[in-house]
C-alpha cells in the first residue's frame, strides 16, 4: 500500500477509534508487515508467526484507543508486538530451545553423506535458498528471546538505539552496546561455520537431502520461496535520527522481509467484520 505520513495516519487513527471500519483497517493493514516480519524472526516458522500476528493484531485493534500519540505509531506498535512475543510459549522451539553450540555441534558432526537424492526433482538452486532463509532464520532461535529481539530491531529493522532503547527498557548506550556483542557473537558463528556468509565449509548444496530427511526442508513445501519479498522502504518504520550503531550490523543480509501472508489479510478483514467497534472505542 502507499506509504502514509504520520499526520494522515493519526486522522486516520481517530476515525478508527470512533467507529470507521475503513480507516481502521487501513491503520492496521499499515502495520501488518512490520507484525508479521517481527513474529517470523522472532519465533523461527511461518505458521508460528502467522498465529501470533494475528494474537498481536487482535491487541492494537483492542488497545487502539489507549494510543496517546506520545511515541510514533509503530514503536507503540512494536512495543505490544515485543512484549508478546518475549514471553510467546506456542511457538515450535519454545519447548526445545537451541544454542549456537548444539548447531555448531550439528554443522561439524552431522552424516550428510550417502543419504538418497530427496529433492522430488525441484531445482537445486531453489532449495538452496530455501534451506539458507530456513537454516539463518533457525540460527536466531540459538539466541535467548531478548537477545534475538535487540538482534532483530538492530539489523533488520535497523532502528535508532533510542527507539529501540525505549522499546526494550533499556537506555540507548546499554541498548547499543548489547546489539555490538550479539552482532559479533552471531558473525563469529557465521564465520566459523557457514560457508554462504563465511569462511566457513557449510554449504547449502551439501545439506539438502540431511535437511530433509530430518524434516527440516520440505521440497513440496517452499515457504520463503513462495512469499512475496519486499522492500525495506515498504516497512512501517521508524528512525529519528540516522545512525550507524555498529559497522556488523550491516553484514547480515540474510534479514529479509516479506510481504504478509494472504491468510492474515483475510483474517483482518473478517475480524473487522466480526467484531463490534465498541472494542477499540471503550478499550
Amino acid at each position: 500500500m502507499d506509504k502514509i505520513t504520520n499526520q494522515q495516519l493519526e486522522l486516520l487513527i481517530g476515525r478508527a477509534v470512533d467507529g470507521d471500519k475503513k480507516s481502521l483497517e487501513t491503520v492496521i493493514m499499515s502495520v501488518q508487515d512490520l507484525i508479521f516480519n517481527l513474529s517470523l524472526r522472532m519465533l523461527g516458522t511461518f505458521a508460528d508467526a502467522e498465529d501470533a500476528s494475528q494474537d498481536i493484531i487482535v491487541k492494537v485493534i483492542t488497545h487502539l484507543s489507549s494510543f496517546r500519540k506520545e511515541s510514533a505509531f509503530s514503536t507503540w506498535v512494536y512495543r505490544i508486538a515485543v512484549n508478546h512475543l518475549k514471553d510467546y510459549k506456542k511457538h515450535m522451539f519454545a519447548n526445545s530451545p537451541l544454542s549456537l553450540e548444539f548447531y555448531g555441534d550439528d554443522i561439524e558432526n552431522a552424516q550428510i553423506r550417502d543419504i538418497p537424492d530427496l529433492t522430488q526433482n525441484v531445482e537445486k538452486s531453489i532449495l538452496e535458498e530455501e534451506l539458507k532463509m530456513s537454516c539463518t532464520n533457525v540460527l536466531l532461535q540459538c539466541l535467548d528471546s531478548e537477545s534475538r529481539c535487540i538482534f532483530i530491531l538492530g539489523t533488520m529493522f535497523k532502528l535508532d538505539s533510542r527507539i529501540a532503547g525505549d522499546i526494550l527498557g533499556l537506555t540507548p548506550e546499554a541498548y547499543r552496546k548489547r546489539l555490538s556483542r550479539i552482532c559479533s557473537k552471531v558473525a563469529d558463528f557465521l564465520d566459523h561455520y557457514c560457508g554462504e556468509f563465511g569462511r566457513g565449509t557449510c554449504r547449502c548444496r551439501d545439506r539438502l537431502n540431511y535437511a530433509i530427511k530430518n524434516h527440516r526442508l520440505d521440497p513440496g513445501r517452499l515457504q520463503y520461496t513462495a512469499a512475496n519479498e519486499i522492500s525495506e522502504q515498504t516497512m512501517f518504520h521508524v528512525k529519528d535520527a540516522m545512525e550507524d550503531i555498529d559497522d556488523l550490523s550491516m553484514k547480515f543480509s540474510f534479514c529479509k522481509s516479506y510481504g504478509s501472508p494472504e491468510k492474515m489479510k483475510q483474517f483482518i478483514r473478517e475480524f473487522l467484520d466480526s467484531a463490534s467497534f465498541s472494542v477499540v472505542k471503550e478499550s
